[in-house]
């Protein structure tokens, strides 16, 4: 055994781990699991609303074939890419089976895009704030993360114009459909000018879309890749459709990164779970999961109601929120003056949690910002969760 003054220390950790935060929805997790505490922190899909018979059924179908359980392609189940390139024609986008790669979750899909695209040191855009889970990938891809800002409930596309002009992007990210954590959508105008500007600047869109099915009201709205087709990825996702447990996600691809996208799925795990992609083949064309979403959709939307409408006796005179058209999240800023961070712990004593704002930014942060999902608990639960909410900013204001 070599003495202490002997040892050689380790080699430490790479830069780029070092540079990427933690999440606090995961950490929160940890402290919510407790029944009695009703957590508005993680975006859960709501269990209860599982179509556990008929992704049974699905499981069942596809273990009748030996090949399920075998090695395959990269590019995932045919089937059920060709399901997924029907469902973007039918919305008014023309797709093919081969434009798709299946991946692990659609945050998988997000690792991919950024090992395919980035190289240490590049600068991309984001919306300010942003999905947090995406904030870590770029991190550990050693991007440089550039935010743009909101106006209100508008992202600022002028600046968005000018950011670009000024550090030559690789590319923006956007959830443009209820986005994670505000629930915001962009207008049509706005999907123009954010399409435009990549064309004129010659930068690529990442179209990160895993809520655009739980529309409760108002207009569906086209990808961003109608408006430019060359510079448009797209990322989707089954989670929040049909069950986060499947891990199944997608890119939807351009030909000219398609051959690079599909190395980085063989290098990451080959494929995904070819059990999980023939189930929920099976699933999609069995027609039961229509009825499903429809279920999801009116559940959910309730849900909505109840919260938004209980936050206007719960929080302090001064603070605001939103009312998303769909998506699993309300945007909620407390009176001038209150930090969501500190008001936190205070509120954590009355069993119920929510989400500062202040990870989600990738520059400076609003302090008054919290997160708050509607799609766990039913209407009855949540409202008993903003009351405790209310008691305990009370004790903070």
């Amino acid at each position: 055994m070599p003495s202490p003054e002997t040892l050689v220390a380790l080699p430490g950790r790479s830069e780029r781990a070092g540079s990427a935060k933690t999440s606090p929805v995961r950490d929160l997790l940890a402290l919510t699991e407790r029944p009695e505490v009703i957590s508005f922190a993680g975006g859960l899909p709501a269990p209860e609303l599982f179509d556990l018979d008929g992704i049974r059924a699905s499981f069942d179908e596809a273990l009748g074939a030996p090949a399920v359980l075998q090695y395959s392609t990269s590019e995932g189940n045919p089937a059920l890419r060709e399901i997924v390139a029907g469902q973007y024609t039918a919305n008014g986008l023309p797709t093919d089976a081969g434009d798709l790669i299946i991946t692990t979750g659609s945050q998988q899909g997000l690792g991919l895009l950024s090992t395919a695209l980035l190289d240490p040191g590049d600068v991309i855009l984001v919306e300010e704030p942003c999905y947090l889970a995406a904030l870590q990938t770029f991190a550990l891809a050693g991007a440089r993360v550039v935010g743009v800002p909101y106006l209100g409930d508008e992202l600022d596309l002028d600046a968005l114009d000018a950011l670009a002009s000024a550090h030559a992007p690789k590319f923006f990210y956007t959830v443009p459909t209820f986005q994670n954590p505000t629930g915001r959508t962009h207008g049509l105008a706005a999907r123009q000018r954010i399409a435009d500007a990549a064309i004129r600047h010659g930068f690529r869109i990442i179209e990160d879309e895993p809520y655009r099915q739980l529309r409760y009201s108002g207009d569906p709205l086209p990808s961003l890749a109608t408006f430019a087709p060359d510079h448009v990825l797209s990322l989707g996702s089954f989670s929040k459709v049909i069950a986060p447990g499947l891990r199944i996600g997608w890119v939807r691809t351009t030909a000219d990164i398609r051959p690079t996208v599909t190395i980085a799925k063989q290098a990451a795990d080959l494929h995904t779970s070819t059990i999980d992609q023939a189930a929920a083949a099976h699933y999609l064309a069995s027609g039961r999961s229509d009825a499903a979403l429809a279920q999801i959709r009116a559940a959910y939307a309730d849900r909505r109601d109840a919260m938004v409408d209980a936050l206007a006796t719960a929080l302090p005179a001064g603070s605001s929120w939103n009312s998303p058209d769909g998506g699993m999240f309300v945007w909620a800023r407390l009176p001038e003056g209150m930090d969501a961070t500190a008001a936190l712990p205070h509120v954590l004593r009355h069993d119920v949690a929510f989400v500062p704002g202040a990870p989600f930014y990738a520059g400076p942060a609003d302090a008054r910002a919290m997160r708050l999902s509607f799609t766990t608990y039913a209407p009855d639960r949540i409202r008993e969760g903003i009351a405790r909410l209310g008691m305990g900013l009370a004790g903070v204001a």
